[in-house]
């Protein structure tokens, strides 16, 4: 074993007693964290607007404080954006996130400062590692190269003293140098623009290289993957890289393609999966025990000051906000956060579930705005990826990428969900499949099941199975392919679905 993995190993693991002291004192990292944001933030216009110099409780915080969306806080990030200072945080910014703007047509730019660089998204990167190491104390993953896929960086349109981009290139431009030596590919070459020709260049420079992680969304990592394999002509990644470790994945629920991976891309019981709750808000939580499929822990030390919301009060502007000592599992929150990148009570998008409590665990249920609520059937992602693993185990299916949405009444027909679906590996039986995921949201959503009761409201959902490659090519149309872009899953309207299926039939 190499002096550089085994002293990394041991850097590392000098974190982990603070994370079990933050596990069994929540409230009391949190107080400290909320005090500190609040002291930088009396140094800004929004605190003096605000008040922050009353502020001594969270309560007071609650009062004086509205719970804001990105429209609500934009005339103060476009101060920001163009130069000025102390407006939303008291240090200078030079970085923002440019986020893939699931929830609204345009894209976000998100500020990140070298404090929520280095106390969040740094921070959070070597828990990452200290985490895994503590599942896996005979890891050699250090021996080799840990293969990121991020977006790219751009000039700041409003002013020449920052830059924008997507919230892994921010991270990866400003990693020490002991971190660029142990990632590949080069900066230059994770950096460039155009995805499709970075992607080339991508798989040309790993093929050869002995690479041991990846880190990055579950999707694109396939699409590189693919390119790896069509240039050595390998039948599966651990043949060209065979000290392959782990992958630690975010942005979507990995649930549905874990049977992909396994099977078919890392067709081994030694590589792992490690899930992370990472955005460009902030580094959210990490999964700490990899037996816990899909549970991570919220990390509360990364000066990040959380509440949560009940999903009935999420369109509020004072809702009544649970701290983290005063929420319950099994129930959906939408999550607010106000952060050391200057966010306030900032409405991330995301809805949460917590499924242990002391060590706080959670599962990102869905979106804010992404669901179905047509007819009052409540269909939330959660359910739906649910629903459409259920699906796949039961017919050998394994999917590539889907999209669901309402059809609506109308001409004295009922309406129902459609879903368009990509398969890599089609169902054995397409009819079982359609029962499955239907009887399965009855089975888990009481609304939905309601709906569809004697299908007086809603019929059995409709599925198209498109081609090969439709996401791909859908999603390079829009102009987002890479980084942290992703395909949204559930719309309350029929926008996406129109556009796919349209593409479809010019095919």
């Amino acid at each position: 074993m190499t002096l550089l993995n085994t002293t990394l190993k041991w850097l590392l693991q000098r974190r982990i007693p603070r994370i079990e002291a933050m596990m069994q004192q929540p409230g009391v990292v949190q107080q400290q964290v909320f005090r500190q944001l609040i002291r930088a933030g009396r140094r800004t216009e929004w605190g003096k607007k605000h008040q922050y110099q009353s502020i001594q409780t969270i309560q007071d915080f609650q009062r004086q404080v509205p719970v804001s969306s990105y429209e609500d806080l934009f005339p103060y990030i476009e101060r920001v954006l163009k130069g000025e200072n102390k407006v939303l945080w008291p240090s200078p910014v030079r970085w923002f996130s440019k986020s893939s703007g699931t929830t609204n047509a345009r894209s976000k730019f998100i500020p990140v400062t070298m404090e929520s660089l280095d106390e969040s998204h740094f921070k959070g990167g070597k828990d990452m590692m200290a985490m895994y190491i503590a599942n896996n104390p005979g890891s050699r993953a250090f021996e080799g190269k840990g293969l990121s896929i991020g977006g790219s960086l751009h000039p700041n349109p409003y002013s020449s003293n920052s830059a924008v981009g997507d919230v892994s290139a921010v991270v990866m431009k400003n990693l020490p140098s002991w971190a660029q030596y142990i990632r590949t590919p080069s900066l230059p070459v994770a950096l460039m623009d155009e995805w499709e020709s970075k992607l080339e260049r991508m798989a040309e420079i790993t093929a050869t290289e002995n690479v041991t992680s990846m880190l990055g969304v579950p999707t694109w990592g396939m699409v590189l993957i693919d390119k790896v394999l069509a240039r050595t002509g390998k039948s599966n990644i651990l043949e060209v890289w065979p000290n392959f470790e782990v992958m630690m994945h975010g942005a979507v629920n990995f649930q549905p393609y874990r049977e992909l991976f396994q099977q078919q891309v890392f067709p081994s019981a030694q590589v792992r999966y490690q899930e992370i709750y990472n955005a460009s808000e902030g580094f959210f939580a990490i999964q700490d025990d990899l037996s816990r499929v899909g549970e991570m822990l919220l990390m509360l030390d990364y000066g990040i000051f959380y509440e949560f919301v009940p999903i009935q009060e999420a369109d509020q502007p004072f809702p009544k906000a649970l701290t983290i000592e005063e929420v319950e599992l099994d129930k959906n929150y939408a999550l607010i956060v106000s952060t050391n990148g200057g966010l306030w009570r900032y409405k991330v998008g995301d809805t949460v579930r917590f499924t242990s409590l002391y060590p706080h665990r959670l599962k990102v249920s869905g979106r804010t705005k992404h669901f179905i609520n047509a007819f009052g059937e409540e269909v939330i992602v959660e359910n739906a990826e649910t629903a459409i693993t259920k699906a796949c185990e039961a017919t050998g299916a394994v999917i590539s990428d889907y999209t669901a949405g309402p059809v609506y009444m109308g001409n004295g027909s009922n309406g129902c969900h459609e879903w368009v679906i990509e398969f890599t590996h089609e169902p054995d039986n397409q009819q079982k499949f359609e029962q499955t995921l239907d009887e399965t949201l009855r089975q888990i959503n009481s609304d939905y099941d309601a709906k569809r009761y004697n299908d007086m409201v809603l019929k059995r959902p409709r599925i198209h199975v498109v081609p090969p490659g439709t996401f791909y090519a859908w999603m390079k149309q829009r102009g987002k392919l890479g980084g942290q872009h992703k395909v949204p899953r559930l719309a309350n309207s029929r926008e996406y679905l129109d556009d796919i299926l349209g593409q479809v039939l010019e095919w």
